[in-house]
């Protein structure tokens, strides 16, 4: 928990340091079309869920068509198993904070390509079964498009892969594809 308000307070600092006229601030919430990447066995089926993300969002304008978009996210992902034996599925959901530091370069006013890494901390872990078994730091790298509806509203898709393991005790990473919608103010 320290190391995600310690990460909330460099966020502001860091928002709060920049002039008003490079930086805006700004909210975004979306979709997450989920799933989990790993060795499984052949008796097991694999889905992906549907889940959500929220919170807050910056771009801190460098030069005429590149900026750098920190964000603090809530974000759940995971995925939906089904063993051949059992007819049940078995969902698997696991809750973020997650701090995507995007780099952004505009193709022109409107679209704009965006890359770059996060860190995510787990603060929930949902699942069918009594096991907490989730690692509780996961790293991984972002790319995507944005639009700029208007000078203020967006919206971004993008695909994120987990490097690190999710789980403690399988050879597991997180995928997620990500649409949002956002306000900047």
């Amino acid at each position: 928990m320290k190391k995600i308000l310690l990460a909330a307070v460099l966020f502001i600092a860091t928002s709060a340091a920049v002039q008003a006229q490079l930086l805006k601030i700004g909210v975004k919430a979306g979709v997450n079309f989920a799933s989990q990447t790993g060795d499984f066995p052949d008796q097991i089926n694999k889905d992906g869920i549907t889940s959500y993300h929220a919170g807050l969002v910056a771009e801190v304008k460098l030069l005429d068509k590149f900026s750098i978009q920190p964000e603090l996210l809530y974000s759940t992902v995971g995925a939906s198993y089904k063993f051949n034996d059992v007819s049940e599925d078995i969902k698997n959901e696991l809750g973020y904070i997650s701090i995507p530091v995007m780099a952004k370069f505009y193709l022109n006013n409107t679209f704009s390509i965006e890359a770059g890494p996060q860190a995510s901390f787990l603060v929930s872990e949902r699942n069918d079964f009594d096991v907490k078994n989730g690692e509780t730091f996961e790293f991984g790298l972002n790319a995507g498009l944005g639009v700029k509806l208007t000078e203020s509203i967006f919206l971004q898709g993008r695909y994120g892969i987990g490097l690190t393991e999710a789980s403690k005790n399988a050879d597991v990473k997180n995928s997620v594809f990500q649409i949002s919608a956002g306000f900047m103010f």
